[in-house]
């Protein structure tokens, strides 16, 4: 390893992604979802299954030295990680987790940090052929979706995708002050598509909204990082407005008991 400007180079592996990160130039809520798979990564270099559902972003991950990424078996461990994520992560989530990973290695190695790339032999998972995707969920797998004991949050999520057939990211976008819930329906607005509900949603969405008139309509379950613009985040509870990616974990995390194959995009495919 040679010296850089700003001091001997990092021992270890987390020392080593806060540095990447400090010079990447990425605004906090994309720093922290790099930060988030480039941890993943070292569980698997450390022979130890990564934490899933809330847990893998609690979890503090293992002290590793940034040098094991020399070692020869490094490859092996991450291939071997790969081909268990696979099981439970979707395509798009797996090949960005690799993406992140190959980027960093790219970066340590052009500082002399590291020699080797254990990333050279990993492969994009293929993604799914769009016209082989599953059809909606039918009638019987919506009463199994809706009768599971999921909180408040996910039930009038969920509805809202299947009974508006509405984009996700429209819906996730949505605040408190966009409803018109005597109508059933978003308030007109010259920059929004009109979201209208049936009666699930409007036995739902005026639980979900008690006390807020304003802020995200669906919120995170933790407080928004330093620097959130105002409108991603509850003035009320300083929490954050729920992401595509958080919602899509959860509905995984809810279903799974279910069988393979749910996934959000089927849940309003039906309208």
């Amino acid at each position: 390893m040679k010296e850089t400007a700003a001091g001997l180079p990092p021992v270890e592996y987390a020392v080593a992604v806060e540095r990447y990160l400090a010079a990447s130039g990425l605004a906090d809520g994309s720093r922290r979802i790099y930060r988030i798979a480039l941890d993943t990564w070292a569980w698997a270099l450390a022979d130890r299954p990564a934490p899933t559902g809330p847990e893998r972003r609690r979890a503090r991950p293992p002290l590793l030295p940034l040098a094991l990424l020399d070692q020869p078996d490094a490859a092996e461990r991450l291939r071997a990680a790969v081909a268990r994520r696979r099981a439970d992560t979707d395509p798009r989530t797996l090949n960005r987790e690799l993406s992140t990973l190959r980027a960093a290695v790219a970066w340590w190695r052009a500082r002399g940090w590291i020699d080797g790339d254990p990333t050279a032999g990993l492969r994009p998972r293929p993604l799914p052929d769009p016209a082989a995707a599953p059809g909606p969920l039918t009638p019987e797998e919506l009463r199994a979706l809706f009768a599971l004991r999921a909180p408040l949050r996910e039930q009038a999520l969920w509805h809202l995708l299947h009974e508006s057939g509405a984009a996700i990211e429209t819906v996730l976008a949505l605040d408190t002050d966009h409803l018109d819930l005597p109508r059933r329906r978003t308030l007109p607005h010259p920059d929004r598509a009109p979201v209208h509900w049936q009666s699930g949603t409007a036995r739902l969405l005026p639980l979900l909204v008690a006390g807020r008139a304003t802020g995200p309509l669906f919120l995170t379950d933790r407080r928004a990082p330093t620097g959130t613009p105002a409108r991603d985040h509850c003035p009320y509870t300083g929490h954050a407005r729920l992401s595509y990616r958080r919602a899509a974990e959860l509905f995984t995390a809810h279903t799974r008991p279910l069988g393979p194959g749910w996934t959000l995009r089927r849940l309003r495919a039906g309208r």
